[in-house]
């Protein structure tokens, strides 16, 4: 996978995996709900993920962990257009993370330089104009259902085959809708209708997305498939959110190591350090 060359518009080719920090402006998001509500301290936090080492700060206004019921289009307006505003008037690269084709255009005119939609285009069907329109970078990832309901659609045979499948219909979908090819980003969607078994299998194997050509984010943050493998030996309870971040640094250098474009991660400066080491190495080996 050739994710370090990705010429993507508008977007700076860092010469390695790049690091995402989230900053979610969610009262119920599944680790860190509620701490970055108010608008002055999500800037705040933004500014300071990028201090650490993140290449891009990625705003979301609506939870999708499991089983999240959703807020209006008015309330996600509210929440994440002041922080995409004000990071991207200080020279932030800002990504929004929505399913909403007018939070997604209200964001872009604001500033935002991607589109991340979990949803890759099938939650709105004005998404796919919009990101057509706009010529941003535009994150497909796989998905199967809203947050509600996707747990039950964990179904598959050959996870690894099935999700790579299922992604290029929808990116040729995507094409279709106008996008540009050259737009896209795509991702496995670990956690998203994926068992914690699916989650591994879909690790171990990134490099069968080279076929797509196109970059790949992984978003492995602080999931529940860490958790249980972090589970605590003689009660069996999963290792809270907040306390899987050296997991997550780990699984960030091993998909830096499989060629991923970039992580998208809660805590920055261990996966920071965790793909920069992976890059010096890689140079290493020439």
């Amino acid at each position: 996978m050739n994710a370090y060359k990705s010429p993507l518009p508008g977007v700076e080719d860092w010469g390695r995996c790049g690091v995402m920090g989230i900053v979610n402006v969610t009262p119920d998001s599944f680790s860190d709900g509620g701490l970055w509500l108010d608008p002055g301290l999500a800037v705040a936090h933004g500014l300071e993920l990028v201090a650490q080492g993140a290449d891009v700060v990625d705003v979301g206004g609506e939870s999708t962990r499991p089983g999240a019921v959703r807020v209006t289009a008015e309330e996600e307006l509210r929440r994440v257009l002041p922080v995409v505003r004000q990071l991207a008037a200080q020279g932030v690269t800002v990504s929004v993370d929505t399913m909403r084709a007018a939070v997604a255009e209200a964001a872009v005119g604001a500033g935002a330089r991607i589109i991340n939609d979990v949803s890759g285009g099938r939650a709105d069907p004005l998404m796919v104009p919009v990101a057509a329109r706009t010529g941003v970078p535009f994150v497909v990832m796989h998905w199967r259902g809203q947050s509600a309901s996707m747990d039950d659609l964990a179904t598959y045979g050959d996870v690894v085959g099935e999700v790579i499948d299922e992604v290029e219909r929808q990116m040729d979908a995507v094409v279709s809708g106008g996008v540009d090819p050259a737009q896209v980003i795509v991702d496995p969607g670990l956690g998203f209708a994926k068992g914690r078994e699916d989650d591994w299998a879909l690790l171990a194997r990134l490099d069968a997305w080279s076929r797509l050509g196109r970059p790949v984010l992984v978003a492995a943050s602080r999931k529940r498939f860490l958790g249980t493998l972090l589970a605590d030996r003689t009660t069996g309870e999963l290792r809270p959110a907040r306390a899987r971040d050296a997991a997550t640094a780990a699984v960030s250098a091993l998909a830096a190591a499989q060629g991923a474009w970039a992580v998208r991660v809660h805590e920055v400066p261990a996966t920071a350090d965790a793909v920069r080491v992976e890059a010096a190495l890689r140079g290493a080996r020439g």
